[in-house]
């Protein structure tokens, strides 16, 4: 271990507080501090402190202090010279130093003290850049996660005493780093908070002297040390043919829990291979190993270079597939089998771009951040793709320098260990490629995929919503608008701006009067545009999310030549002003005057991507057959300004696109626990254009009777009602203490709001972190936040209803809020014109079994699916969402819920 941090002793603190503004006077209410010494916690301290005001709800349900536990403590000043003492002669230590040393450093010179001047560090990025891939850098997860035991989370004294234990892992993990990612580490660390820099300083300063081989299982390009990559698949040697059906009985029996459905769909699906290639619908419900039948239906017939693509809607159920199900195939068949996953280049990380922005300097913390996590996690990574670093949004400015473009890199720095080459050759080796419902329907005609491969399409009842998505696109005309504004501000009105600094040079001068005028000119022709389109009344008006829309069918809109006319001089406007921008960052370059030129090349970007919209506009217009499938919408953001008017347009009919996919591949299959609206497939077969489909049924694997128990509340108020949060609320707290985790699912995001108000700071509640869409983060952080809570509420909407596995935590209650009808003010829904019984009502009731199948996902999973909407009894089409629930509805009025629900946990 490194001997000078042997040799120091560390102060490990974390504070509890009334609040986070010591401005407006909140105080500390606990210190709690755990002392390193040669590697090991020495002491700790706990220390309660009377703040001399009430401890708010939301932080007594926080922390677990109450008023009680501290009206009798000392006040800061009585206990601040020991703190003072404590931390004397130490390195002060804690998970968000900006917080804590500021705080405490003003109790301090509040009671007549000095304030702590020594080194400090903050754990939080220093986990960061240690453990990158981790999907939460918050203490109670970052414990979790790296299994550090401590009692008490949330209260100061095992907080700190969990940091240290962290802070100490911390330290072993980067002395395990290869020498020249600490000295790159050490490099880009200058500007981290305050002192967590000394800590990358003393460990590579040390360990350079040592001069440690490196290990084997790396390689060095450059200065980048990387995991070695497999760079070619070994030749796939054993072929079986498919067993017998005693054969298959037995296999299954012996490496599996038996199921006769499983068994029979394997058969069937066999035997569907032997025929003539034509679609196949399977609806095989939750519980039923649907994924291993396929999986064991296909992988014997995969010979002679033929490739199975699976397709799923999401990246995380790719993932699993990757990592579970066929690793799972594989041994019970032992067939030698290789999957690769097939995504967007932009999932992989660029090793060209990334080298370059190490050459460049830049004092972004952010960007420094996720540079030293970069480099970290190439020591580790045996494929680059970005997604394993678990980041919920890639907003950060780096990202457009390292996602990779998706070209072929030859005779670059680093084409040899090119994360996207290495990708795509092992797909074109592979026998299985796991790919994503969006990147197939952009994808479909790529070579990657083999000759006429087989086709499996999981979760088939989301294809169509793919491919209507990769058909449709926008003109975000005030985004543009915003471009152009910064573009001129760079240009004529910074205080650094090209005008200001080159004011006397005619070289300069003349271009600038040119592009003043040209930007302008694009600006109002802009305005024109807008005008234009928010003087066509003939669409359908709707109000959605606080926004005006119109929808239209793509004749009604563009019936005029006037637009035409004017989006073509709109399109000129901007490659002339692209081109005139273009010319001036030559000319800055020249006179190596490159301070604005990186976010000039930036708006110029941006300027290319609106103008590919532009044009893609252009051949929509002017191709009728096109424009008979288009549906547009025109979005005022601002309901009384023209100028905040947007335009979308998507595809009403991707039949021909869903035909050439079919064409493409070979034997399609299409799976999913709700094909059917529980009567027919009908619905199905129309949404993904195989009307001549052949169609199984699978049988429930599981008795629900034992699984799944389904109460509706008859008398609960509906959606509209004025108390119809109130009573949500009052349910939620009454009745679900006891659960661990309970997903409400919603139709409204400005419902899910006001129940959070209601319910985020009830001490009823207060051992369950409350999540709620739009509020609590992104969607895939609310899935994480709501995965590693011990307990946990989540309220959402939308997506939540389907697509979302909630296995590894155990659902206790899903509550069905309403029945979720899509809202007929959102503009797609206007556009698509389907009739009620045709097209609502079996997407409310797909959508519906999606919700109920979010709870029993397994043989061993049990819960309350919870029913709050009346219409289901009340409505006569009520009766079609009843049939879908494989057990008997209990019917219970909203004061008997809490004592149903005892019942239920005590059975």
């Amino acid at each position: 271990m490194i001997q000078v941090l042997k040799e120091t002793n560390f102060a490990v603190v974390d504070l509890e507080t009334t609040g986070t503004s010591k401005e407006q006077g909140d105080r500390i209410i606990q210190f709690g501090c755990a002392i390193i010494r040669n590697f090991q916690v020495a002491e700790t301290y706990s220390i309660m402190i009377n703040p001399e005001k009430d401890i708010p709800i939301s932080v007594q349900n926080l922390t677990g202090i109450s008023n009680d536990d501290v009206k009798d403590a000392p006040l800061f000043k009585e206990i601040a010279p020991k703190i003072s003492q404590i931390l004397e002669n130490t390195v002060f230590v804690a998970h968000n130093i900006n917080f804590d040393l500021p705080f405490l450093n003003h109790e301090l010179k509040n009671a007549g003290l000095p304030e702590f001047k020594g080194r400090a560090i903050d754990t939080v990025q220093l986990a960061k850049i240690a453990f990158p891939t981790l999907p939460s850098y918050r203490l109670v997860d970052l414990t979790n996660r790296l299994d550090i035991k401590h009692l008490n989370p949330h209260q100061a004294d095992s907080d700190a005493y969990g940091t240290a234990i962290l802070l100490l892992d911390i330290f072993n993990k980067l002395a395990s780093l290869p020498q020249s990612t600490l000295n790159q580490l050490r490099s880009l660390s200058k500007n981290l908070l305050r002192d967590t820099s000394w800590i990358f300083k003393v460990i590579s300063d040390e360990l350079r002297q040592d001069k440690r081989p490196l290990d084997k299982g790396l390689m060095q390009v450059r200065n980048l040390v990387l995991k070695k990559q497999i760079t070619d698949l070994p030749a796939r040697e054993n072929y079986k043919n498919f067993p017998k059906k005693s054969q298959l009985k037995n296999l299954l029996t012996k490496k599996l829990t038996f199921r006769q459905c499983q068994f029979e769909l394997i058969n069937q699906l066999h035997s569907f291979l032997q025929t003539d290639s034509h679609p196949l619908l399977i609806e095989a419900p939750n519980g039923t190993g649907k994924t291993l039948s396929y999986l064991l239906g296909y992988v014997y017939a995969l010979k002679n270079n033929k490739k199975l693509v699976i397709s799923t809607p999401t990246r995380v159920l790719q993932n699993q597939l990757i990592n579970v199900e066929i690793p799972k195939v594989k041994k019970i068949t032992g067939l030698d089998l290789s999957a690769e996953s097939v995504k967007s280049s932009r999932h992989y990380l660029d090793l060209d771009g990334f080298y370059q922005t190490l050459q460049e300097k830049t004092t972004n913390l952010p960007t420094l951040v996720l540079q030293m996590q970069l480099l970290v996690w190439l020591t580790e990574t045996e494929t680059g793709d970005l997604d394993e670093l678990e980041l919920t949004n890639f907003q950060n400015p780096l990202f457009k320098k390292v996602i990779h473009p998706g070209d072929a890199r030859v005779g670059s720095l680093f084409s040899d260990v090119d994360f996207w080459n290495l990708a795509r050759l092992r797909q074109e080796q592979a026998d299985i490629l796991v790919t994503n419902h969006a990147y197939l329907a952009s994808h479909y005609q790529e070579t990657i995929w083999g000759a006429h491969p087989y086709l499996v399409v999981d979760e088939a009842h989301r294809l169509r919503d793919a491919f209507e998505k990769s058909l449709s696109d926008g003109l975000q005309f005030e985004s543009l608008w915003g471009q152009i504004s910064h573009l001129r501000n760079l240009l004529f009105f910074n205080p650094n701006s090209v005008a200001l600094q080159f004011r006397d040079e005619p070289t300069f001068t003349d271009p600038l009067a040119i592009l003043d005028e040209e930007s302008n000119n694009l600006i109002n022709k802009i305005n024109r545009l807008q005008k234009i389109l928010v003087e066509n009344k003939a669409g359908q008006r709707s109000e959605y999310l606080k926004q005006v829309s119109f929808s239209f069918a793509g004749k009604d809109l563009f019936n005029s030549p006037n637009f035409q006319t004017e989006l073509s001089g709109f399109n000129r406007l901007i490659e002339e002003l692209r081109q005139k921008t273009d010319e001036l960052v030559f000319k800055l370059i020249q006179q190596k005057a490159t301070s604005l030129v990186d976010d000039i090349l930036s708006t110029i970007d941006q300027l290319d991507f609106y103008m590919e919209k532009s044009f893609e506009l252009s051949d929509l217009i002017t191709d009728q057959e096109k424009l008979e499938n288009m549906g547009f919408t025109v979005t005022l953001t601002n309901r009384d300004d023209p100028f905040s008017a947007n335009l979308s347009w998507m595809n009403l009919d991707p039949t021909e696109e869903l035909t050439g996919l079919y064409r493409r591949f070979d034997h399609p299959a299409f799976v999913s626990a709700t094909l059917s609206d529980g009567r027919s497939f009908d619905f199905a077969k129309k949404q993904l254009a195989v009307t001549n489909a052949e169609t199984i049924l699978v049988k429930q694997g599981f008795n629900y009777q034992n699984k799944l128990h389904v109460l509706s509340v008859t008398d609960f108020p509906t959606a509209d009602q004025n108390d119809f949060i109130s009573k949500l609320a009052n349910l939620i707290i009454d009745s679900f203490q006891t659960q661990s985790h309970v997903l409400i699912l919603m139709t409204n995001l400005s419902k899910i709001q006001e129940l959070y108000s209601a319910i985020v700071n009830e001490p009823l509640l207060k051992e369950h972190e409350i999540i709620a869409q739009g509020i609590s983060g992104s969607n895939q952080k609310l899935i994480k936040r709501f995965k590693l809570a011990s307990q946990a509420i989540l309220i959402a909407a939308d997506s939540f209803w389907e697509g979302v596995d909630f296995h590894d935590s155990q659902l206790d209650i899903v509550v069905a809020t309403k029945l979720p009808f899509e809202n007929p003010d959102q503009p797609e829904v206007k556009l698509r014109k389907g009739d009620f019984n045709s097209d609502s009502l079996p997407r409310a009731v797909i959508k519906f079994r999606q919700g109920m199948g979010r709870l029993i996902r397994g043989e061993d999973d049990h819960g309350i699916f919870m029913i709050l909407d009346p219409r289901i009894w009340t409505k006569d089409y009520g009766n079609n969402f009843l049939k879908t629930i494989p057990v008997k509805v209990q019917k219970v009025k909203l004061k008997d819920v809490e004592t149903n629900l005892k019942h239920y946990d005590s059975i």
